[in-house]
């Protein structure tokens, strides 16, 4: 199990959403700094965050921020990116792009702090996965998010004997600008942060923050058409 209170921790995408909300909750429980990254660092608005620049798909900019931020102690992978792309329809360029930023991020800020965490200690790993990881939707969204629970399941085995412990944490739709759209009932972000460094603290495998989100679990041991209503027609 991980304490918040005096933890080092980097937030991706840490300027808005889930991951505003992350920062938020983090400083609530006592975590004693919070690197906040964004394309813009400039858009983090949390006062006592330190602001870091960070595209999660370019190694450089990865390996910058690895550089200034050698004390941290946990990662919270929660940047990420929904274009609406359409497996039939859309570029394989742009299902590629989802997938450089859900997937291949993740994994080059894990590669790169894994070391550093190893060094300061042990600490912890959490990947933002989504519902989607178990409901396709047609898209590359779910398949990246389908593909990253796989990652962190891996990655789970993997550091456990280095004293790194990895938690996956699954939402339905939550009220973010990623969903400004949409007429559907959603989470407040701040709950989904709270739940999610709930399952960081008690040590957590996966973190399950809703009711679609728990009934999707519990559907994929079921037959496939009792997940898609369309195979019923």
């Amino acid at each position: 199990m991980t304490a918040i209170k005096n933890s080092v921790v980097l937030v991706t995408g840490g300027s808005r959403g889930v991951g505003r909300a992350l920062v938020d909750e983090l400083y609530a429980r006592g975590a004693e700094k919070v690197y906040a990254t964004a394309r813009d660092p400039r858009t983090v608005t949390h006062p006592d965050a330190a602001p870091l620049a960070l595209e999660v798909t370019d190694p450089d900019s990865v390996a910058a921020v690895a550089a200034q931020a050698q004390d941290v102690t946990v990662l919270i992978n929660n940047a990420g990116v929904a274009t609406g792309t359409r497996f039939l329809t859309s570029s394989v360029d742009d299902i590629r792009r989802e997938f450089e930023t859900n997937f291949y991020g993740p994994l080059l800020l894990t590669r790169a702090f894994v070391p550093i965490i190893e060094r300061n200690g042990g600490g912890h790993i959490l990947n933002v996965h989504s519902v989607l990881s178990w409901l396709a939707d047609g898209g590359a969204y779910s398949a990246s998010k389908a593909a990253i629970w796989s990652q962190t399941n891996s990655l789970r085995l993997d550091l456990q004997p280095r004293g790194i412990a990895v938690t996956g944490l699954h939402m339905g739709y939550v009220d973010t600008d990623m969903t400004a759209g949409l007429d559907a009932q959603k989470s407040s972000p701040h709950d989904i942060a709270a739940a999610a460094l709930d399952g960081i603290e008690s040590g957590a495998y996966e973190v399950l923050a809703d009711d679609i989100t728990r009934w999707a679990k519990g559907a994929l041991s079921g037959d496939v058409a009792s997940m898609y209503q369309q195979l019923a027609q």
